[in-house]
Formats: structure tokens, C-alpha cells, sequence
């Protein structure tokens, strides 16, 4: 048995939510020592880390400067973030310890949206006709030449936040400002912010990928849920452990075309893409893992374990991305019916549901101002459910029963609130 101390290291910027990312620490404290490194003390991740660093931000500067005090006591053989926010940070160590992964300037690609469209661009790759503006009148001659309906999106934000569908010149001055605004922490202040896209029809699927020595290995295939138009909040996931688009040359094509547009060799990425009577189109790529819990329905539909295998990259060791399942598996997201709806009280009823029920989790507390899209958005959300099944149908009826199960108490709005509508 391999002693605590001969593991190798990991180094891990930030741990995100608990409930949204603790299944990853779990497994990779199994193989790895863990070092967290972030602006807050650990709490829950205590039991998964071998060590942790506080920074005073999570900056760039801050992170590198801890990093090197750390590889100046101890070897380092590996370093992730699992979150947008600091995937250029844990690049920009590999890139100065000299660990694997994808470099920096390449992840920066896949942060700013406008360098992942002009690099696809230049390799012909197939995503839909865009321009970056810095204006509403610059907004407006662009979906002018695009030709409406158009999607509006922040360069550089993360989780559909800033992204609308509109559909004429009225619904886009009405909307831009709020796109242009979004607040993107640990970016470069650019002079222009906002992409102008063609729409593109078709159904939006997500792909987790292993990218190992530039070979890019789909392992989840998520298919998404959208709703609230115009805008495009992710309602829900669906992931098959055998999904037929893991093996469909096309997109296998179009994946290593897009990562070596990108730049990226090592890593976990999460690939979004429309599936368009054309073949598919990139929406954008994340060079982390997928957010929304769609690798936890990817492992308990498959048996891969995603932890695992990004840790395993990250140190530079082949991942193991086999199957060993073929279940599917699914997660619903609730939202309240109004803005600034007061919550009393959120749960489930538990009695009677199906053994395809995995996870029930209220998401907001008593107290708690929630609102629905768009004045909320993933922080709208007031509970999740997660369902395994050995059947497509049958993990969408246990879903439904979680929904039918769930039980909101909510409280009057408070006057200043309602004064303010």
C-alpha cells in the first residue's frame, strides 16, 4: 500500500461549491495529496486535503507566488482549477514549476471567446459568423449584417450569464446593456466586450473531453436543457455511458480540429456545441471540467471517474477513460415562478419516490431573495435533483417524480422591495 507521503502532489486552485464539485476532491485524495490553494481557509475540504494555502486573492501573482513557496519545500507534480475563473492561473503555474498542461496563453484562447472564435476562424472550422463590438450602434450594424435573429454574449463570462437571443433591433437595445455589464473577475479589461453571433438551430450538447500528449478523448456526451428565452439558462442535463456521439467521426473530427486550433494538449476541456443540420458547431470551449454536476452524471452513468482522470493528466500520467456502465443519468434544476420571491421553506417528499432518485438537494435556505431568469440566474436556482436509471425513459419519469415531490413555502416580498418594482 502506497504510504500518505509517497503520493504525489496536486496542487488545486480554489474548490468551488461543495455540493457541485466535492465528489471530484473525494477521489483524487484517494490517489493524490492535495494542496488547496485559495483567498478563503478550508472547511469542508479538510478531510480531502493534505495541505492549504490562503492568498490574499486569487490573482495571478498571489497564486504563482504561493505556488513557488510551496514547490520550494516539497516536489509538485501536478496542478488544476476546475473553475473558469482560474484555469489561466493554474497554467500559468504548470508553465513556471514546469509541470504538464496545456499553455497559458492557449487556456487564455478558451477563456476569451472572441481568441476562440478568430482561431477557429483562421483554420476554417465550423461555428457561426460573429463580430465583436464595444457599443450598442456597433451591436446594431453587426446583427444588421449577420441578420437577426442573433445571440449576444459578454466575451469572457462563464455559465450563460450575458447571453440572450434577440430577435430585432428593439429586443438588442433593450438587452445589450445588461450583456456589455457583466462583471468577469481575473480578465484583461478589454475596450470591447460583447460578440455579436449568428444563431445556429439545432439541439446544444456538451462534451467532456481528456486531452493527453494533443490527443483529445470525448469521455461525456452531456445533452442539455435549456430554458427561460431568450435567454439560455441550463435547466437541465442528460448523459448516456454509451453515448453513440463518443464514437461519431464527425465529431471526433471537428473535437481534435478544435483543440488543436486552440492550442490545447493536456487537460480536461468542456466542449459545447450545437448539433446543426450542418454538422456540428462550436458554442465555446471551457478548459476545465463541466460545471452543473454533468461529470458526476458522466461517472455514475459510465463508472469513469473524472477526478481521477484529470488528476491524472494534470501529473502527467494517461488517464483511464474506459466505461464500466451503461446507465443514464440526469439532474433538474428548480427555479422559483417570480422575482424576489422571500423562501420560507424548500424540500422534497421524500415517501414513495423510485430508487432512480440519486441526489435531492434543496439549494436556498429561509430568508433567501431568489428570482428566476433573468434577474437570476444559476444563483435563481432553489433545488437540484439527480436521477440513474438503467433506461432513458426511465430516468426522465423519476425526474418528474422528484419535481412532483418538491414542496416551496415562500413569504410576502418586503415593502422596500415591492417600493423599488
Amino acid at each position: 500500500m502506497t504510504r500518505p507521503e509517497e503520493k504525489p502532489l496536486l496542487l488545486v486552485i480554489t474548490s468551488g461549491l461543495q455540493r457541485y464539485r466535492e465528489y471530484l476532491l473525494r477521489s483524487i485524495a484517494t490517489r493524490y495529496r492535495v494542496h488547496l490553494i485559495d483567498s478563503v481557509a478550508p472547511g469542508w475540504e479538510l478531510p480531502h486535503l493534505a495541505g492549504s494555502t490562503v492568498v490574499p486573492d486569487t490573482g495571478a501573482q498571489s497564486v504563482l507566488a504561493a505556488a513557488r513557496r510551496i514547490a520550494a519545500q516539497q516536489p509538485v507534480s501536478g496542478v488544476m482549477s476546475w473553475h473558469e475563473e482560474h484555469i489561466v492561473q493554474a497554467a500559468l503555474v504548470a508553465e513556471e514549476l514546469g509541470l504538464p498542461g496545456t499553455r497559458a496563453a492557449a487556456v487564455h484562447r478558451c477563456r476569451d471567446k472572441f481568441a476562440t472564435r478568430t482561431a477557429l476562424e483562421a483554420e476554417k472550422l465550423p461555428q457561426p459568423a460573429f463580430e465583436l463590438v464595444g457599443d450598442l450602434q456597433e451591436a446594431l450594424a453587426a446583427a444588421d449584417r449577420l441578420g437577426y435573429p442573433v445571440v449576444i454574449k459578454p466575451r469572457a463570462a462563464g455559465g450563460s450569464q450575458g447571453v440572450v437571443l434577440v430577435r430585432d433591433a428593439a429586443e438588442l437595445a433593450d438587452q445589450f446593456g445588461a450583456t456589455r455589464d457583466v462583471p468577469v473577475p481575473h480578465t484583461p479589461d478589454f475596450d470591447r466586450v460583447v460578440l455579436v453571433e449568428e444563431y445556429l438551430a439545432g439541439p446544444e450538447i456538451s462534451v467532456d473531453s481528456v486531452v493527453f500528449e494533443g490527443r483529445v478523448a470525448p469521455v461525456f456526451v452531456g445533452r442539455k436543457e435549456i430554458g427561460f428565452p431568450p435567454y439560455f439558462e441550463e435547466t437541465g442535463h442528460r448523459v448516456s455511458g454509451a453515448d453513440p456521439l463518443l464514437s461519431d467521426p464527425d465529431l471526433l473530427r471537428t473535437l481534435t480540429g478544435i483543440h488543436l486550433a486552440l492550442g490545447v494538449t493536456d487537460g480536461w476541456t468542456h466542449t459545447e456545441l450545437k448539433l446543426t443540420p450542418d454538422g456540428p458547431k462550436l458554442i465555446e470551449v471551457n478548459g476545465r471540467l463541466g460545471g452543473d454536476l454533468i461529470p458526476y452524471l458522466g461517472m455514475r452513468a459510465s463508472g469513469v471517474d473524472p477526478g481521477l482522470a484529470a488528476a491524472d493528466v494534470a501529473c502527467g500520467t494517461p488517464p483511464v477513460t474506459a466505461p464500466s456502465e451503461a446507465a443514464f443519468a440526469g439532474v433538474r434544476f428548480f427555479y422559483p415562478q417570480r422575482n424576489d420571491t422571500v423562501i420560507e421553506s424548500v424540500d422534497f417528499d421524500r415517501a414513495g419516490l423510485p430508487e432512480e432518485i440519486d441526489r435531492l438537494e434543496p439549494l436556498v435556505g429561509r430568508g433567501e431573495v431568489v428570482s428566476p431568469p433573468r434577474k437570476g440566474l444559476i444563483d435563481g436556482r432553489i433545488a437540484l435533483a439527480t436521477a440513474v436509471a438503467p433506461t432513458a425513459e426511465a430516468c426522465e419519469a423519476a425526474l418528474d417524480r422528484a419535481q412532483n415531490a418538491l414542496r416551496l413555502s415562500v413569504g410576502e416580498p418586503s415593502a422596500d422591495r415591492e417600493s423599488a418594482e
